[in-house]
């Protein structure tokens, strides 16, 4: 399996990184190395995650965070948003 990761979720990458790097430093970059590591399964384990608003949502193993991404063809995994489950339910489902 491919991975394909949308400029919209490297944007929300980039910005959970800086937040949390200005709650203590070095944390943001554990945060981006962390959820990369939630990513790079998804070479073994797309697909079996449930679908919430039309995308299989994945949740980050370390960081309150989900990955919603689409399949393409059994062959690619599209991540199309990395987002903080922290904000209310309409603003993700609007982000989506």
């Amino acid at each position: 399996m491919k991975i394909e990761i949308l400029s919209s979720a490297m944007s929300d990458l980039a910005e959970g990184r800086q937040f949390y790097e200005e709650q203590s430093e070095g944390l943001g970059e554990y945060f981006f190395d962390s959820l990369f590591s939630d990513i790079d399964s998804l070479t073994l384990y797309a697909g079996i995650h449930p679908i919430f608003y039309g995308y299989h949502r994945m949740l980050s193993k370390r960081f309150p965070y989900a990955v919603y991404y689409k399949l393409r063809e059994k062959s690619v995994a599209i991540v199309w948003r990395v987002l903080d489950l922290r904000h209310d339910p309409k603003r993700i489902r609007e982000a989506l």
